[in-house]
């Protein structure tokens, strides 16, 4: 077996991976026992739903609370914390708990899955990551608990928060409250806030968590240089931060402008209300999935800008999918860049290197070409507003879990399709890319004669 693995590519193994979980997880959910009236789902509806957890998406065919019994309830959550933190996480963590000796093979695998650059370390930061994230989905759990226990009882109370800690931190979007996700908790301030903070934690990105965790300590201990707290943190991380926030509070505020009048969604909320609300799904369309206001109902100009968010989504390097914070802020820094005249790409003092600036284009051009493709694809198998379509999309690609309606009213076709959209959005389009390339040879160090064109 070792031998066969050896073979293939770490982004190859990435793809078989998470494809094994999400058939066994089908097969076990379209058991009878899965099913709350002891009634399998059907296989395909299983398989929608595997895919939707192990992919930490949120679209859903049938209700997660009326349809699953407490076997599949946990089977849902169990896909949902694999397919959050990676499987290659996962077993590196059960490697290190039977005293196995995680080798180079899989420190690349490793390596691959949490997008890091080099290998140096993972180990450690594969412990970090584990621990923070029990820490941080612990905290969730216990906060949220004291807000569904007096609502629904201890036991369910306790398992709600436990399930909707998770499924916030891992960007999943799974919730058991019923057919209309958090609508009626639009003006709960706790239960807001707490999964607000739990979806931002999980798509910021593992490493901006730890890299913020240092710069505070040295900015607090005055250890080397008198340097404020967000000069001492990484390019990458003060990137993300940036770009986050101005994405989360631009985004609420828009959501506010165009829906506080709307009778159907923020009009008949209190003026606070109607700021939390629009903050929350400002923040859910980071790839969370949750939502507290229909997006159906709200007006053409938000489902727009909900599009738009989405598609960007979360950082690299966490829970969230999409085509990411920086990976869009490395292609407007290049843009400013050209049209100021500069050769170089810089921010915050430092040179963006041109093969990072390349990777971000290819990222964004295979992106828009499979949503376009989807879009294309569910306009012929499905007799749905233009609008429904394009959301039901670009929620998949990128993840996010959201739907106008259209997902339970899928076809057979149209469930497939989005299944395979999901997959590529949480493995990435450049990783699906690499694995399918055949190895080239490098390039040449001798250069073709320069081609004229003309852009723009």
């Amino acid at each position: 077996m070792k031998e066969i693995i050896d073979k293939f590519k770490p982004t190859q193994v990435m793809i078989f991976g998470f494809a094994f979980l999400i058939l066994l997880g089908s097969l076990l959910l379209s058991l009878p026992i899965a099913g709350r009236e002891g009634q399998s789902a059907g296989f395909l509806n299983a398989l929608f739903t595997a895919t939707s957890a192990v992919c930490v998406t949120g679209l859903t065919v049938v209700n997660t609370l009326t349809q699953w019994s407490l076997f599949g309830k946990v089977v849902i959550i169990i896909l949902i914390q694999i397919g959050g933190l990676g499987f290659m996480t996962l077993t590196a963590i059960l490697f290190m708990i039977v005293g196995k000796r995680i080798g180079l093979r899989q420190r690349l695998l490793i390596q691959e899955s949490l997008n890091q650059s080099t290998i140096s370390g993972l180990v450690r930061l594969t412990k970090r990551i584990f621990w923070g994230t029990l820490l941080v989905e612990g905290l969730g759990a216990f906060f949220l608990a004291l807000s569904f226990v007096p609502m629904y009882g201890l036991k369910k109370g306790i398992a709600y928060g436990i399930f909707h800690s998770v499924s916030a931190f891992c960007n999943a979007g799974f919730d058991l409250i019923g057919e209309s996700s958090l609508s009626p908790f639009v003006g709960h301030w706790g239960i807001n806030l707490i999964l607000m903070l739990l979806i931002i934690a999980g798509s910021i990105g593992f490493g901006v968590w730890f890299d913020v965790i240092k710069a505070g300590k040295e900015f607090f201990m005055q250890r080397q240089t008198n340097k404020g707290w967000f000069w001492r943190l990484q390019l990458h991380t003060k990137l993300a931060l940036v770009i986050t926030a101005v994405l989360l509070f631009s985004g609420g505020f828009l959501l506010f402008l165009l829906e506080m009048g709307n009778p159907q969604t923020l009009r008949e909320l209190s003026w606070p209300e109607k700021a939390l609300a629009a903050m929350f799904q400002s923040v859910t369309l980071r790839t969370a999935g949750f939502y507290t206001v229909d997006f159906s109902l709200m007006t053409q100009g938000s489902q727009f800008i909900s599009v738009l968010l989405m598609i960007i989504g979360g950082s690299p390097g966490g829970t969230a999918g999409g085509i990411k914070t920086v990976t869009v802020g490395i292609l407007i820094l290049q843009m400013l860049a050209t049209v100021r005249g500069k050769q170089e790409v810089e921010v915050f003092e430092r040179h963006i290197s041109d093969v990072t600036v390349k990777r971000a284009l290819a990222v964004i051009i295979i992106a828009l070409g499979v949503v376009t493709g989807v879009t294309l694809l569910l306009t012929i198998t499905e007799q749905a507003e233009f609008m429904r379509i394009v959301f039901e999309s670009v929620s998949a690609f990128a993840t996010v879990g959201l739907s106008m309606g259209l997902s339970p009213k899928l076809s057979a076709a149209g469930k497939l399709i989005v299944c395979l959209t999901m997959f590529i959005g949480r493995l990435g389009p450049v990783t699906i890319a690499f694995a399918l390339a055949a190895k080239g040879n490098k390039d040449s160090k001798v250069k073709k004669p320069e081609g004229k064109l003309m852009v723009g």
